[in-house]
């Protein structure tokens, strides 16, 4: 069974958790290993989802101007 990827703003919204927990200061160290490797992953997803959006954009813009 295929998993559905995450949306943008899913991952922004646990982002946003994730760093407000960090902020608060409370969390055992392992639980911020995990939390950081999570961020880690979050990230590279928002950034790779962006960079798929620019590169459509930009194909959009090229059409356009032929």
């Amino acid at each position: 069974m295929e998993k559905k990827e995450e949306s943008y703003s899913k991952a922004i919204e646990k982002l946003q958790k994730i760093v407000a927990e960090m902020e608060d200061g409370n969390l055992d160290v392992d639980v911020l290993s995990d939390k950081v490797k999570e961020a880690t992953r979050l990230i590279a997803l928002c950034k790779d989802k962006l960079f798929k959006v620019n590169e459509e954009v930009q194909q959009s813009f090229q059409q356009i101007g032929k």
